[in-house]
């Protein structure tokens, strides 16, 4: 489920749109609001960034802008990361439709629990609560459809929920109350997404036929199971990135 088998970016974003469309939104926000600084985009930023004083004044958009912008290209990336590496068998196995109502309840699930259990002064932006809602869909699964997530994978996602869960609370600057309640908006939603889900398979995006009309058959693949030595090393690389990330993020 998490590692990558597209052969270019453009098949990934044929596969994934929305998970590409997100990750272009949050680098381009990050390349003009940050890197470039034009005076459109600060002013964009400051309208969009979540701010629990304006959200008490009614601007409450700020419950929703926040899941795109991140504060600085760490941020930006290591959240676009985690959405390249653990969206992409959500978005095949929901569909386009369900993905963005799961995607986005969980964000916005996280930012409301910002501004009421938050400070009045309080500024936040990032996709975290978004991303950690897609953690509480797949711990549904791992707990109760477990047809629907193979072994190797569970033990994945409950490990690296595990890590991010000690991060959150021992990671100065995290916004706490996005991750908790966006990870308890996804988990919450999860029963209604997961209507008439079908398991994760890297080979049904793939339609294959040459030109004489004979095609693809599906057991060749059956030759080309992926070695259980290929999960453990995506497991460990993603844990040492994840490592490197926090350790810049004390230093920048």
């Amino acid at each position: 489920m998490f590692i990558r088998t597209e052969r270019s970016i453009k098949e990934f974003k044929q596969f994934y749109p929305i998970v590409s469309t997100l990750v272009i939104i949050h680098l381009v926000l990050w390349l003009i609001c940050d890197f470039l600084q034009l005076p459109f985009a600060v002013q964009l930023e400051s309208w969009g960034s979540g701010n629990n004083y304006y959200i008490y004044q009614g601007q409450y958009w700020r419950l929703i802008t926040p899941i795109f912008l991140h504060a600085g290209l760490t941020h930006a990336l290591f959240n676009s990361f985690a959405l390249v590496l653990f969206g992409p068998a959500l978005e095949q196995m929901l569909g386009k439709y369900k993905f963005i109502l799961a995607y986005f309840t969980a964000g916005i699930a996280g930012n409301i629990a910002t501004f009421l259990l938050g400070p009045p002064i309080y500024i936040s932006v990032g996709a975290s609560g978004a991303i950690y809602g897609l953690f509480g869909i797949y711990m549904f699964m791992v707990a109760f459809r477990k047809h629907l997530i193979d072994q190797n994978n569970s033990q994945i996602i409950v490990v690296i929920f595990v890590i991010g869960a000690v991060m959150t609370f021992i990671q100065p600057g995290v916004n706490v109350y996005a991750h908790v309640f966006g990870f308890i908006g996804g988990f919450a939603i999860a029963p209604l997404v997961l209507t008439n889900t079908r398991p994760f398979s890297p080979w049904r995006n793939k339609r294959y036929k040459n030109n004489d009309g004979i095609q693809f058959d599906p057991n060749r693949w059956k030759k080309r199971r992926i070695p259980k030595s290929v999960y453990k090393y995506a497991f460990w690389t993603f844990l040492a990135i994840l490592v490197l990330f926090g350790l810049l993020g004390r230093i920048l």
